[in-house]
């Protein structure tokens, strides 16, 4: 194998990884955030929307997050700020049944 080939090869190794803590610790979360550079997981999501000179932009705080990121060695994070003049989507995963 090329060098080219060992690091694809690792990259999807750590992405398969990545993948399936995410769908490990999907039950332990109550909100799914997309922002344009991350992919949260989080229990806590404030959305602030900020007005100036005609350009808005977001204030997101997460608190008790997981974040997608398969070069991050710690995942887990109590609290997140995010400011972007990009989208974000807020989508509330389904309730669990006890």
């Amino acid at each position: 194998m090329s060098a080219e080939e060992d690091l694809d090869q690792f990259e999807a190794e750590i992405e398969l990884a990545l993948y399936q803590e995410y769908r490990a610790v999907l039950p332990m979360f109550r909100y799914v955030v997309e922002t344009e550079r991350r992919f949260y997981l989080a229990n806590e999501v404030t959305v602030v929307p900020h007005e100036s000179a005609g350009a808005t932009h977001f204030e997101v705080e997460l608190g008790d997050a997981w974040v997608w990121d398969m070069y991050r060695p710690a995942r887990f994070v109590s609290s997140v700020k995010v400011v972007t003049f990009r989208d974000v989507n807020v989508e509330a995963l389904p309730e669990k049944e006890l």
